[in-house]
């Protein structure tokens, strides 16, 4: 009986493999399930496995154990198929220089193997980059060990526009810093004290800076790009898409909402985040009150045919940022022509690259490089 206890309670934890989560903890769970999957399916395996000494409801725990097995293991199918024309679909998408038979990444997009290995994160430099009477905002520096000029990666952290600090995920900044990418994590002024357009003025004011610092930080000035991470991926759209500064050459977009409008006549599950609420505390108000504030703030609103390249990624199961803010902004990108790529991971839901080596954090980075790569050669 223990163990059929034990194997139902897997089973339904492997249930959130497939199906987003319904409440808060079991949508962190599902971060779990699906990007530590072989952790998940190790485990189920010994339960399938203790079927063949325990003989009490041998028939039913094994059934329920493997069908349980395969729901772990599916984000690594899923993962194997996406990376496998993850690559092409990228070069024909960016016009990659890979397609005139220069090759700059040789990595899979994916791999078991992967999955077992470890990020060293490196160190980081910490300058204040602006000062607002008595609040100043920071940005950590990661130092590409690259000679020369290099071009700068401004990371913009998630949060709900009212939480979290650059100290978010350093394991990408890392990985950048060595493929020959300076990266500036930054704060920014947070709601609700702080309201929309606070932050893109913050980013506007850390270009500035990085252009008054670039002979001290070997900066490269003229190769800039934006990437921001769900509340950070709209305010990093909505800088890309308005600031109008030619030095920010990309955009990328980790689960972002891209129409405010859309997202507050949509609420997520109240056992999940108080969107509603969350977005208030940003822009000012509801939306019948303001609706030109929810307008103003909309990426989606601003992208035109001289906006930047732009990457989108997000997971079908985001419960947090409805899967739908990306489908609309590649629509409204393919509309103006401009150049982009949506990375779309069936099986991960929001904040799935938590764990950078995961699938969909080896897809993402995998894409985020190839990205870079394109845009900045």
């Amino acid at each position: 009986m223990i163990r059929l206890i034990l194997v139902a309670i897997f089973f339904l934890l492997s249930l959130l493999a497939v199906f987003k989560a319904p409440a808060y903890y079991l949508w962190l769970m599902a971060i779990a399930v699906t990007e530590y999957a072989l952790i998940f399916s190790g485990i189920t395996f010994l339960l399938l496995i203790w079927g063949i000494w325990y003989t009490p409801y041998r028939a039913a725990g094994n059934i329920i154990a493997f069908v349980a097995l395969l729901l772990y293991l599916s984000p690594l199918v899923r993962a194997g198929f996406a990376g496998s024309s993850l690559r092409t679909e990228m070069d024909i998408a960016l016009g990659s220089t890979r397609l005139q038979g220069k090759d700059y990444n040789l990595n899979n997009p994916f791999s078991i193997t992967g999955l077992l290995t470890s990020q060293v994160v490196l160190p980081s430099e910490s300058y204040t980059y602006v000062n607002y009477g008595d609040l100043s905002l920071a940005l950590d520096f990661y130092r590409s060990r690259a000679g020369g000029r290099r071009p700068c990666v401004i990371v913009v952290h998630g949060g709900s526009w009212s939480s979290g600090d650059n100290k978010q995920l350093p394991e990408l900044n890392a990985i950048l810093a060595e493929k020959g990418y300076h990266v500036a994590a930054i704060n920014y002024r947070l709601a609700p004290q702080y309201q929309t357009p606070s932050p893109v003025e913050d980013i506007a004011n850390c270009i500035r800076y990085l252009k008054d610092h670039s002979e001290e930080l070997s900066l490269d000035t003229s190769r800039i790009v934006l990437l921001g991470r769900s509340a950070g991926a709209q305010i990093a759209l909505l800088a890309a898409y308005t600031l109008h500064d030619p030095s920010v050459i990309g955009v990328i977009d980790f689960y972002g909402p891209a129409d405010m409008v859309w997202g507050y006549s949509l609420p997520s599950n109240p056992l999940i985040m108080d969107s509603r609420k969350v977005m208030e505390d940003y822009i000012g108000g509801a939306y019948p009150e303001i609706p030109a504030k929810y307008e103003d703030c909309s990426p989606i609103r601003f992208v035109n045919k001289l906006s930047p390249p732009t990457l989108i990624i997000h997971g079908r199961n985001d419960v947090l940022v409805a899967y739908e803010h990306s489908r609309r902004l590649d629509l409204k990108l393919q509309e103006n022509g401009v150049k982009h790529y949506w990375l779309k991971l069936p099986w991960a839901t929001h904040g799935f690259d938590y764990h950078i080596n995961g699938p969909g954090g080896q897809l993402s980075t995998f894409a985020v490089e190839t990205f870079l790569k394109n845009i900045t050669n």
